[in-house]
């Protein structure tokens, strides 16, 4: 090996200095740019899937209250029916006492004569 003695000037060792420094910046710029891009990037997936979930969230909710509201409305169909045959036989059951009654008071103007005759027949004898 030789011994060679290497001289550099100030002038020249500030500006290996200084390019080294612009290109760790450079090199921190765009890594920052990086971040932040892929930050950003991940900020609208979560903000997708987050939306996408209340939407799906949404449509189950929707889709469960139409069905608790078709059974309530089937139900309400069912007694109304149930509630309109029970008062159809009540009417009936009415228009059937409102004929005995009559037929008992029929039955017992004749009993009255009938009971008036007999007196009559008794007291002829």
């Amino acid at each position: 090996m030789s011994n060679e003695t290497v001289t550099y000037s100030l002038e020249s060792v500030l500006k290996e200095i200084k390019d080294s420094i612009k290109e760790v910046n450079q090199k921190i710029d765009t890594l920052q740019r990086d971040v932040t891009q892929k930050i950003d990037t991940l900020q609208q997936d979560v903000n997708q899937k987050f939306d996408s979930l209340q939407k799906e969230v949404n449509q189950k909710i929707d889709t469960l209250q139409q069905d608790v509201n078709q059974k309530f409305d089937s139900l309400q169909k069912d007694f109304n029916q149930k509630f309109d045959k029970i008062d159809e036989r009540l009417t009936k059951l009415e228009v059937g006492q409102a004929k005995l009654t009559e037929k008992v008071d029929g039955m017992d103007r004749r009993l009255e004569k009938v009971e008036g005759t007999q007196k009559n027949q008794v007291w002829t004898l």
